[in-house]
Order: structure tokens, then C-alpha cells, then sequence
């Protein structure tokens, strides 16, 4: 027995262009700080021996790609937020106003 959904999901063009362009911007920051990882780690070896405290830069820059990484989705999934409700207030208004407009 199904009842449907609980609420009505559309999707809005312009958000969503909004948010894969955001993504697309984060994923080629991502990928070029991980690039320069490998180049590194291909082109000078040695250099990813360095001694940085108890750890070496190899563990360190790996580390910190992935705490990157979990930055910058939660910065998407505040972003995409901000941009969902940004949408659904000026959808409210515009109902608004044309059935201002009606009466």
C-alpha cells in the first residue's frame, strides 16, 4: 500500500545549474592540490620522506586531502542549502504576489 510522497519534489533548472557549477569549481580544486600530491610523489620521492614531527609529509599531505575533501562537502552541502531555500523563498513570493494580483 503506498501513499506517495510525503512532500513535492521538483526539481528547479537554475538551481541545479548553480550547484553542479559550484561542484564542478570544487571537484577541479580538489583535483589539482591532488595532482601536485602525485607530482610530487612521482617526481621527487625523497621530498615525501621529509620528517614534518612524528609523520612524514607523505601522511601529512594525505591527511590533509582527505580533511579537504570533507571540508569542501560540507561547504557543498551548505552552499546547496543556502541555494534551495534561496529558490523556495522567491517561489513563495512570486505565489504570493500573483495571487495579490488576482483578488
Amino acid at each position: 500500500m503506498s501513499h506517495g510522497p510525503a512532500t513535492e519534489w521538483k526539481e528547479d533548472e537554475k538551481a541545479s545549474r548553480s550547484k553542479a557549477k559550484i561542484g564542478l569549481w570544487m571537484f577541479a580544486g580538489y583535483t589539482i592540490v591532488y595532482s601536485i600530491f602525485i607530482v610530487i610523489n612521482v617526481v621527487n620521492p625523497n621530498l615525501m620522506g621529509l620528517n614534518m614531527g612524528m609523520l612524514n609529509l607523505a601522511i601529512v599531505f594525505g591527511f590533509g586531502l582527505i580533511f579537504l575533501a570533507l571540508i569542501l562537502a560540507l561547504i557543498y552541502n551548505a552552499v546547496c542549502g543556502y541555494i534551495e531555500e534561496k529558490t523556495l523563498r522567491i517561489e513563495k513570493l512570486a505565489k504570493k504576489h500573483s495571487g495579490e494580483g488576482a483578488k
